[in-house]
Order: C-alpha cells, then sequence, then structure tokens
C-alpha cells in the first residue's frame, strides 16, 4: 500500500484487481476543499487510457512489476521463446502478450519483459529496429524520397510505408512504437 502522495510516472497500481501504470499526475490543492490527485493511468495489458482522481493521502495499492532483459529465441507453435539475459532461464510466452511487438521481433534480438509475480505483462523492444525488405515494387527512374511512398514487406512479414526509391534487399530502421520508416541502413 502507498499513499496517493507517493505516485511517480511508472508506478503500477492494483485497482479493482487490474494492474494500471500510471502515465501522468497533477497534486491538485483548490482553495475551497480538500486536495486531490488527478491522474492519467494506462492498463498494462490493454493498453486502454483512463483519467481517475483520487483524495490526496488516500491509500492506494501497488504492484510489483518486474522488468528484466531477455533475448527473443525462436516461435514454437503459437508462442514465443524468450531467454533470460542473467540466468539463461526460458520462458513461454503467449502471442497475446507479445502483441503488436511480434511484427518487429527476430531471433536473438533483445527485449525488456515486464512481469508481475512470475507472469509476463508486455514485450518491450528496443525503439528502433534494422530490418531488410524482402519485398517491395520495384522503383521507377526519376523517384526521388520526396515523393510519395510504397508498401514494402521486412524479413519479420510486417508492411511498412517506405520512399518509392527503396528496393528489395535494402536495410531500413524501424520506429518499434509506431511502424515509421526512419531511414536506411548501410
Amino acid at each position: 500500500m502507498a499513499s496517493t502522495n507517493d505516485l511517480k510516472n511508472g508506478t503500477v497500481l492494483n485497482l479493482d484487481g487490474n494492474l494500471w501504470s500510471v502515465v501522468e499526475f497533477q497534486h491538485v490543492k483548490p482553495g475551497k476543499g480538500g486536495a486531490f490527485v488527478r491522474t492519467k493511468l494506462k492498463n498494462v495489458l490493454s493498453g486502454k487510457v483512463v483519467d481517475r482522481t483520487f483524495n490526496a493521502g488516500s491509500k492506494v495499492e501497488t504492484a510489483t512489476v518486474d522488468k528484466r532483459d531477455f533475448q527473443y529465441l525462436y516461435r514454437d507453435g503459437e508462442d514465443f521463446v524468450f531467454m533470460d539475459s542473467s540466468t539463461y532461464d526460458q520462458v513461454m510466452v503467449p502471442p497475446a502478450t507479445v502483441g503488436d511487438a511480434a511484427n518487429f521481433l527476430l531471433e536473438n534480438q533483445d527485449v525488456m519483459i515486464a512481469t508481475h509475480e512470475s507472469t509476463p505483462l508486455y514485450v518491450e523492444l528496443p525503439a528502433s529496429v534494422v530490418l531488410e525488405i524482402t519485398y517491395t515494387e520495384p522503383g521507377l527512374q526519376g523517384d526521388r524520397s520526396t515523393g510519395g511512398t510504397k508498401p514494402a514487406t521486412v524479413e519479420t512479414g510486417a508492411e511498412i510505408q517506405v520512399p518509392l526509391f527503396l528496393e528489395q534487399g535494402t536495410k531500413v530502421k524501424v520506429d518499434t512504437r509506431t511502424g515509421d520508416y526512419l531511414g536506411r541502413v548501410s
């Protein structure tokens, strides 16, 4: 248990049986009435964001979330197999927990996995990854970087938008949070 006065960004709360991460908080002391804490909470599993207000000094239940480095090994049927980088223990994570991170996950890639009571909550990728374009329509003479974009399939099977001049076999940097093309890698 912790007081609402102790809240910080990133603190994980256990409210109504769900885990919520504090995205932002504001301590408000109006002229009349008691002080309160206005928070924006993000559901750790679903990603849903809600606004919630607490009385200042009231008690909230915090949850212990352990973030550790893992390495992605391979896919076993539906599940993803990760290895703890410090203990070398292998963990199987269901596709629902991996979520959209699967679009940019390569074998032997380092990731961060958040766990609560040894249950994986979510997989956090690095901000960007380098992937090779496995298929895209050929570019035409005169296509420039300031022109439009075209769809391209990368080695993980995800489809992203890239500039018209890029060709198959080119390595590109991709933002793992949005799926946006960030640039070519030589």
